[in-house]
C-alpha cells in the first residue's frame, strides 16, 4: 500500500519512536537482567543461612524485572482493563490460574495487570513453552523456578513427570503462591484446527475463540499441590469466605483475555510500541479447589466446560465490547488497571544505578588484577 505524503512524517515518527524504544529495551535488559544475576550471586550464604529470607529478596527483584516489562506497554498505551471477581482477595493464598492462549502479548499482559495484587509476581511460577528459555529473560526464569514444558506427543509423558519433579523441588522450597498455566497447549491460530478436529472426532462443542484444553499438567499440578483432608477430599478454600486459611492450593483462577476486534498484542508490538494504544480486558472467575473434581475423566469434563464458557464469553465480548454481567446481575462492572509511574521510574531508575555499580565493582578488580 503506497504511502501518502501526509502520512509519511507519522510513519516516520513510528520508526523513530520504535527504534527509541528497542534501544531503550536493550539497555533495559543489560542492566536489569545483570544486575540480577549478581545479586542472586552475591546472595548465595544468606541462601545456605536462611532460605526463605532468600527466595523472598530474589522474588522481589523477580517482581520487579518483571515491572519493567510491564513498563514497556504501560508507556505505549497498552492497558489493561479487568472484569469479574476480584482477584486480589485471594492474593495471600495459592492458586493456579488458567489462561487462553492468543499471542506472546497474553504473557505481558498478565505481567502488568498482577503488578498491583500484592506479592502474587514474585511468589508466582510460570509454565511456559521452553522456547522461552533461549530468550533474553530465561536466565532469570531458571533462576526464580519457572518450568520451561516441551510441546509434542513424543515428549508428553516425560514432561509431566519433568513437571511433577519440579513442582516437588521447587514450589514449596521457594514459597511460592501462583502458578500460571496455559491450558491449550500453544497460540490459538496454531492449535485451532487441530482442536476443531478432535472436538469432531469427539463429540465435542464446536469452539473458534478458544480451543480445547490439554488435560496433563493441570492434572499434575492439582495431584501435587493440593492439600487432602482426612476423608481424603480436597482441603480448599470457600467461595463465600476468602479468608480461608487452609493449606495447599486452594482456588482455581479462570482467566480469559480478550483484545479489542480480536486482533491479540505480540511481544514485537510491546517492546516497540508501533500499534495504537489498546486496552485489553481480562475477566476473573474464581473456583475454590474443594469444588474441582480429581479424577482424570471429571477433570477433563470440568476444564471442557471452563473453555467452552471462555468461548461464549469471548463471543460476547467481541460482539458488545464488554463481557456479559454473572448470574443475578444486570450490569458487568470493570476495573481499570493502574501502574504508577513512580514506582516504575523508582525500579528502572535502581537497575540502572545497579548495572553502574555492578560495572565499577568488576572495573575495579580488572585494574586491580590486571
Amino acid at each position: 500500500m503506497a504511502v501518502t505524503l501526509e502520512e509519511a512524517p507519522w510513519l516516520g515518527w513510528i520508526l523513530v519512536k520504535a527504534l527509541m524504544r528497542f534501544a531503550f529495551m536493550v539497555a533495559n535488559n543489560l542492566v536489569a537482567i545483570s544486575s540480577y544475576i549478581c545479586y542472586v550471586i552475591v546472595l548465595q550464604p544468606l541462601r545456605l543461612l536462611d532460605s526463605k529470607r532468600f527466595w523472598y529478596i530474589e522474588g522481589i527483584m523477580y517482581k520487579w524485572l518483571l515491572g519493567m516489562v510491564a513498563s514497556w506497554g504501560w508507556y505505549a498505551g497498552y492497558t489493561v482493563m479487568e472484569w469479574g471477581e476480584d482477584i486480589k482477595a485471594i492474593s495471600k493464598d495459592e492458586a493456579v490460574m488458567l489462561v487462553n492462549h492468543q499471542a506472546t502479548g497474553d504473557v505481558c499482559t498478565l505481567m502488568m495487570c498482577l503488578q498491583d495484587k500484592g506479592l502474587v509476581v514474585a511468589q508466582m511460577m510460570w509454565l511456559m513453552d521452553h522456547i522461552f528459555k533461549y530468550t533474553n529473560f530465561g536466565i532469570v526464569s531458571l533462576i526464580h523456578g519457572d518450568f520451561f514444558i516441551r510441546q509434542g506427543k513424543s515428549h508428553r509423558d516425560q514432561q509431566l513427570l519433568l513437571l511433577k519433579k519440579h513442582l516437588e523441588n521447587n514450589y514449596r522450597n521457594r514459597d511460592r503462591k501462583w502458578i500460571v498455566l496455559f491450558p491449550e497447549g500453544g497460540f490459538l491460530r496454531k492449535r485451532r484446527e487441530t482442536s476443531q478436529a478432535f472436538a469432531k472426532k469427539n463429540n465435542l462443542p464446536f469452539l473458534t475463540h478458544v480451543t480445547l484444553p490439554r488435560i496433563g499438567a493441570t492434572k499434575i499440578i492439582l495431584s501435587a499441590l493440593v492439600a487432602r483432608q482426612e476423608n481424603g477430599s480436597p482441603a480448599g478454600g470457600d467461595a463465600k469466605e476468602l479468608d480461608s486459611r487452609s493449606k495447599g492450593l486452594q482456588w482455581i483462577i479462570d482467566t480469559t483475555i480478550a483484545y479489542p476486534k480480536a486482533e491479540p498484542i505480540d511481544i514485537q508490538t510491546w517492546i516497540l510500541g508501533y500499534r495504537k494504544p489498546v486496552v485489553t480486558h481480562v475477566h476473573y472467575r474464581i473456583f475454590p479447589i474443594k469444588d474441582i473434581p480429581l479424577e482424570t475423566d471429571n477433570l477433563a469434563d470440568w476444564l471442557y466446560q471452563r473453555f467452552i464458557e471462555k468461548e461464549d464469553l469471548l463471543s460476547h465480548f467481541y460482539e458488545t465490547g464488554a463481557f456479559p454481567p454473572p448470574k443475578g446481575r444486570e450490569e458487568a462492572v470493570s476495573r481499570e488497571m493502574t501502574l504508577s509511574n513512580t514506582w516504575l521510574f523508582l525500579i528502572q531508575s535502581f537497575a540502572f544505578l545497579s548495572g553502574y555499580m555492578w560495572y565499577s565493582i568488576f572495573q575495579y578488580f580488572y585494574h586491580c588484577l590486571f
